[in-house]
């Protein structure tokens, strides 16, 4: 019998509804106080915005003191989910995307778009999709209740294959015979958002269990849980205030765009989720399976798009509406995996 899911507090259960409104706070802020969020903007280093990276520490690093990294050894037994999750994020997910947007951008809103851009706006559609995220997934993964030793050892196989993967696949898609990838800001995300949040968790889970055994540890992680969303709430209001402006002036470009970003989103995370379910991979890993495989690396995604388009192009802003949708969509997500256990798991007891 599957055990029972742990009851959500308030907060939890109306999270969709907190969402909502810190994506109306944020565009509204981001809109008549543009100067401000400009400024909060400008607190980069090798374009990762540093106050977006403190705010992922605060939402990750309560997460990863969940993992038992001892125990980390054992994650070769759900080679069937990592398998699956690297079939989708790097067979699938990239070349599903390049489709969508050639059917969606070239012919069903073609009269609706500036003709100039549509190369443009591809471009960033691809390079949205052709790196897995890397924190937030962390997130997604609590939420859903899935294995965190799993989440963590498919982040960093992910992050290891983008290294060599993302540029020879991004000059495939794009037909370029070469790119340019902002290698710092990839080196500078994977050591911000996995190095030094993994360190961190781990230090600190060895001091509480030294100074007071397990009750100290999970005393400590009920007093964490609220700030992991309080950081995820205020994330959201940081990134539609970045893009305020953009969103109020250019409403249609921004609809039309993210038309193939959902439907790839649903397709990569449904696909994911169902072929676990035919493998036989227990919910706890097929839940993060489906998001790790759904999901987009947009830092640095923009990065890359501004690298090589420019602030103002096409790219720039299809990228950018990947991050627009990124935490509702997710959040959608999230709950179609928890609310269909049941059912995922009928034919586990079945089997």
């Amino acid at each position: 019998m599957a055990e029972a899911a742990p009851r959500m507090g308030l907060f939890e259960r109306y999270l969709t509804l907190w969402v909502g409104l810190c994506i109306v706070v944020g565009t509204g802020l981001g809109h008549f106080l543009p100067d401000a969020f400009a400024s909060l903007g400008r607190m980069e280093v090798a374009k990762v915005n540093l106050p977006v990276a403190a705010l992922i520490w605060l939402m990750i690093i309560p997460m990863l003191l969940k993992v038992d990294f001892g125990a980390m050894r054992e994650v070769g037994k759900h080679w069937r989910g990592i398998g699956v999750t690297l079939f989708v994020n790097w067979a699938v997910k990239p070349f599903s995307m390049a489709l969508l947007g050639w059917f969606f951008l070239r012919y069903v809103f073609a009269d609706w778009l500036p003709p100039d851009q549509v190369d443009s706006y591809m471009a960033g559609l691809i390079l949205l999709a052709a790196a897995p995220c890397t924190a937030m997934v962390f997130v997604w993964s609590n939420l859903c209740r899935g294995d965190a030793n799993f989440t963590l050892s498919q982040v960093a196989l992910n992050d290891a294959i983008m290294v060599v993967a993302f540029a020879p696949l991004v000059a495939l898609l794009l037909g370029l015979s070469s790119i340019t990838v902002p290698w710092d800001t990839l080196a500078l995300s994977v050591g911000l958002y996995i190095l030094v949040p993994v360190a961190v968790a781990v230090l600190l889970r060895r001091w509480l269990l030294a100074s007071g055994g397990q009750a100290r540890l999970d005393a400590v992680l009920a007093r964490l849980g609220p700030v992991s969303l309080v950081a995820l709430l205020a994330t959201l209001v940081l990134l539609f205030g970045f893009q305020g402006r953009q969103i109020i002036e250019q409403p249609l470009i921004i609809a039309i765009l993210a038309v193939p970003i959902l439907i790839q989103v649903y397709f990569n995370s449904g696909l994911a989720y169902l072929l676990n379910r035919k493998l036989g991979v227990a919910h706890c890993v097929a839940g993060p399976s489906a998001l790790i495989g759904a999901s987009n690396f947009f830092e640095l995604a923009v990065a890359t798009a501004v690298a090589l388009f420019g602030v103002q192009s096409g790219a720039a802003l299809a990228t950018v509406v990947g991050v627009l949708i990124e935490v509702p969509v997710m959040l959608s997500v999230v709950r179609i995996v928890n609310r269909s256990q049941p059912w995922y798991e009928r034919r586990l007891r079945a089997s």
